[in-house]
């Protein structure tokens, strides 16, 4: 999700918890909870700050590593512990158990749309990602709004939300069985589909599909139960190629690769050299592919210049991979 929902989450698991005997009669104990439920449901997000670092580094380890399930154990008792030396008065056990319900429903709630986590590492360090919920999910969050608002004008805020959430999990399995249906759809239209890659968007009778066969990447949407199709491209395989090989030595083509599990590749020939190409097939827009990994390396293959990341025209693309021209020289 992304973190305004996951803000107003940590707001209203705050208000849940009043109706823990240990908070909700603890003035001290509530408002300390109320810090950790924040903290704690924006907490696996912190790897937030490799951006800073580059686009490389982010897309490879953001929603990796902090969302894996030693960090779900690690985060509570980190901040737990921090806010314990803060405020000594507080009930350890409790403030732990309702930070440790924030990181886990934030790390949880992450799965369910097309980005994913890495939720099962170190078991298995594959990317979840259910495709159910869109990002931003506008109901998510105005319904905590609304919460707040009924908690604002005199409801009791556990009850409010104790509610909330046994609503929001039917909507969940309503989404999920929606999406369900979408995915036995388009394996029916193809039988020989090895996989069917599933975005949901803000409309709930709308879904970006990207069906793989052994033979194609169709891409499409489904709308209102009427599957429609845009592109259709063969599916093929990385090929052993010497420009494409020392491609993916660069950082950035190593990180989309590392992320994106349905893409297309091109390579191109430059006035002075080769450009390589790798496009994420799932989060086309308006007829514009806007995750991308590019590569340009000079006639004896040396690598000149290269940008991974969300693009949406040429010039801003020209413009990044001229700043990464300057590194690399």
């Amino acid at each position: 999700m992304d973190s305004a929902t996951h803000a107003v989450m940590g707001v209203g698991l705050g208000g849940l918890a009043t109706l823990d005997p240990v908070v909700g009669q603890d003035p001290v104990m509530l408002q300390t909870v109320m810090i950790a439920t924040i903290i704690g449901s924006q907490a696996p997000d912190f790897d937030t700050i490799l951006k800073l670092k580059n686009n490389a580094i982010y897309i490879r380890y953001h929603r990796g590593p902090t969302h894996s399930i030693p960090a779900v154990l690690a985060w509570p008792i980190i901040l737990s512990l921090a806010l314990y030396t803060i405020v000594p008065e507080a009930n350890l056990l409790h403030l732990w158990m309702w930070t440790f319900l924030a990181v886990f429903l934030h790390v949880f709630v992450d799965i369910f749309n097309a980005y994913g986590t890495q939720a099962i590492s170190p078991f298995n360090k594959r990317w979840v990602a259910l495709g159910v919920i869109n990002i931003f999910d506008p109901l998510i969050f105005l319904s905590h709004i609304a919460g707040f608002i009924f908690w604002r004008y005199g409801a009791d805020p556990g009850w409010t939300f104790l509610i909330l959430y046994l609503l929001l999990i039917i909507y969940y399995i309503f989404r999920y069985r929606a999406r369900n249906r979408v995915v036995r759809h388009a394996k029916r239209l193809h039988p020989n589909a090895t996989h069917v890659f599933i975005s949901p968007t803000f409309r709930w009778s709308l879904w970006h599909l990207v069906i793989r066969t052994r033979e194609r990447l169709h891409v499409a949407e489904s709308r209102n139960g009427a599957i429609k199709y845009f592109e259709s491209y063969p599916f093929e395989p990385i090929p052993d190629d010497p420009a494409v090989k020392k491609a993916k030595e660069d950082d950035n083509l190593a990180a989309f690769l590392s992320f994106s599990p349905t893409y297309r590749w091109s390579k191109r020939e430059l006035d002075s050299g080769v450009e390589v190409r790798f496009t994420d097939l799932r989060y086309r827009s308006k007829g514009y592919y806007p995750f991308i990994a590019v590569v340009r390396l000079s006639d004896e293959l040396e690598i000149q210049s290269s940008y991974t990341g969300w693009i949406y025209s040429d010039e801003t693309l020209e413009k990044r991979l001229v700043q990464s021209k300057k590194k690399h020289s």
